[in-house]
C-alpha cells in the first residue's frame, strides 16, 4: 500500500536539539503542576525544588514510580493514589487491580499521531476490536481514530462472524486491536467465503506480532503496522509507514513524552543503545506520571527515521524488567544486584545467573571489570552474602563480554 509522506504535525519534524529545549523548558512547570494539583506526587516530591528540575541528569536524581507501585497507592489513596491533578471523566477498572484514568478533551491517549504514522485518515471506517468493558483499550483507540476523522465501529472482542460481517456491510478499510484475533478474523472470513477486501490496514497492539504474521496479511492486502502503549499512559510509540507502503525500522516515541532507559532495579540511565526499564514523563496535565518506570525492556536505536519524523526510535518492546527470582527461599531482586554494583565501582555491569535442581540452586554473579584482581572477586563474593544473604560465586569478564539484553538476573533452573 503506497502512501503519500505526511507528518501528523509540526512538531514530529522539529530538530531534535528544538523539541529535547522544549522538553526541558515544560520539565520544572510540569513537576511543580504535579506537587499542587496531585497530592500524591505533592509526596513523592515533598522535598524536591521543581525550578531545578532542568535537565536530564536533574530529572534522574527524583524517585521513580513503578507501575508495581500502583496497586498500593492506589489502595491506600482510592481510586488513583492521588497521582490524577484532575477529576477522572472515566474510571477503568480492568484488569485489575490496577485503576486508570480518562480525561476530558479530544485525542485524550493521543492515539491519533500513532494511527496516522500507520496510514489512517479522514473519512475512513475504522473496526475497533480493542476491549470497551472495564478496560481503557477500546476508548483509547477510538478517541485517536475519532480526532482524525474517522468512523469507527466500536465491535469490541469476540462474536467473529458478526465482525466479518461489518466489514463487509459497512465496508471498512481500517482495523484495530490485537495481531491475533485479525488473523481470525482473516481466516473467518476465508472460511464463510466474505468479501473483506476494503480492508486495506491495521494498527495492532497489547502482544506480540510474529514477523510471519505480518507477511502473511500483507500478503492478503493488509498493512500492518504496531503500536506500544499501556493504560497508565496511552500511546508511548508508533510504527510509521514509508512513501512505499513499508514500515520503517523501530518505533518513534510520543511527542508528549519524555523518554528514559534505566538499568532495571535502579533510576541510573543506561548507555545509549544499551536495553533497559523504559522510564515515561508524561507531560498530561491530568495524570501527570513523571519518571514512571513501565516495568517494559526497551532500547535506544541510533538516527532518525527513514520517514522523516525526528522523535527518538526505540526498538519496541523487548520483555519485561522485573526478574526478581527466588533462590533458596529467599527472593533476589534486581536491586540488590544494584546495591552490590554500587558497593563496587570497578564493576561497569553485571548479570546474576542463577542455576541448579530443586533444593540445590546456585548463584554466580558475572561482572565486567578492566582489570581482575583476585582480591575484588572475593570482596564481591563478601557483598553479595551481605546484601542477598546467600551464598554466590563471582565471575570476572571482560568489558562487553555480557548480552545487551536489559537481563540482570538470568534464572536458567529448569522448572517440570
Amino acid at each position: 500500500m503506497a502512501v503519500k509522506q505526511e507528518h501528523f504535525d509540526r512538531l514530529e519534524t522539529r530538530s531534535p536539539k528544538a523539541r529535547e529545549a522544549a522538553l526541558m523548558a515544560a520539565l520544572p512547570k510540569h513537576i511543580a503542576w504535579a506537587k499542587k494539583r496531585a497530592p500524591g506526587f505533592a509526596k513523592i516530591f515533598s522535598s524536591i525544588n521543581a525550578s531545578k528540575i532542568t535537565s536530564r541528569k536533574a530529572l534522574a536524581t527524583l524517585p521513580l514510580t513503578r507501575k508495581s507501585d500502583l496497586a498500593i497507592l492506589q489502595k491506600g489513596l482510592p481510586p488513583l493514589g492521588g497521582l490524577n491533578a484532575t477529576p477522572p471523566a472515566k474510571l477503568f477498572v480492568s484488569p485489575g487491580p490496577i485503576h486508570d484514568m480518562e480525561g476530558l478533551g479530544a485525542n485524550w491517549w493521543r492515539t491519533a499521531r500513532g494511527l496516522f504514522a500507520g496510514g489512517f485518515r479522514k473519512g475512513e471506517v475504522i473496526l475497533n476490536s480493542y476491549a470497551y468493558h472495564f478496560t481503557p483499550a477500546g476508548s483509547m483507540l477510538e478517541t485517536g481514530a475519532i480526532a482524525l476523522g474517522c468512523t469507527v465501529v466500536p465491535a469490541g472482542t469476540g462474536q467473529t462472524e458478526m465482525q466479518v460481517a461489518a466489514i463487509e456491510r459497512l465496508r471498512v478499510s481500517g482495523y484495530v486491536g490485537t495481531p491475533s484475533f485479525l488473523k481470525l478474523i482473516v481466516e473467518k472470513a476465508h472460511e464463510l467465503k466474505a468479501n473483506i477486501s476494503s480492508l486495506k490496514k491495521a494498527q495492532v497492539g497489547a502482544e506480540y506480532l510474529p514477523p510471519v504474521l505480518r507477511t502473511a496479511l500483507q500478503e492478503v492486502g493488509i498493512s500492518v503496522t504496531q503500536m506500544y502503549g499501556s493504560a497508565d499512559l496511552g500511546l508511548i510509540a508508533y510504527e510509521s509507514l514509508l512513501p512505499d507502503g513499508s514500515v520503517a525500522p523501530g518505533m518513534i516515541l510520543e511527542e508528549g513524552l519524555l523518554l528514559e532507559i534505566v538499568r532495571p532495579g535502579t533510576g541510573d540511565p543506561v548507555e545509549p543503545g544499551e536495553v533497559g526499564e523504559v522510564v515515561i514523563t508524561s507531560f498530561n496535565r491530568d495524570y501527570p506520571l513523571i519518571r514512571f518506570a513501565t516495568g517494559d525492556l526497551s532500547a535506544v536505536l541510533p538516527g532518525t527515521s527513514p520517514c522523516g519524523r525526528t522523535n527518538v526510535r526505540i526498538k519496541g518492546w523487548m520483555g519485561r524488567a522485573d526478574q526478581s527470582t527466588k533462590v533458596r527461599a529467599m527472593f533476589v531482586t534486581p536491586g540488590q544486584v544494584s546495591e552490590i554494583l554500587r558497593r563496587h565501582r570497578e564493576v561497569t555491569k553485571a548479570r546474576l545467573v542463577v542455576e541448579g535442581e530443586a533444593g540445590n540452586d546456585r548463584m554466580t554473579l558475572k561482572c565486567e571489570v578492566k582489570e581482575r584482581p583476585a582480591a575484588l572477586a572475593e570482596a564481591i563474593v563478601a557483598t553479595i552474602r551481605d546484601v542477598t544473604k546467600l551464598r554466590g560465586e563471582v565471575e570476572l569478564v571482560a568489558p562487553g563480554s555480557l548480552p545487551n539484553d536489559g537481563k540482570v538476573i538470568e534464572d536458567l533452573r529448569k522448572y517440570g
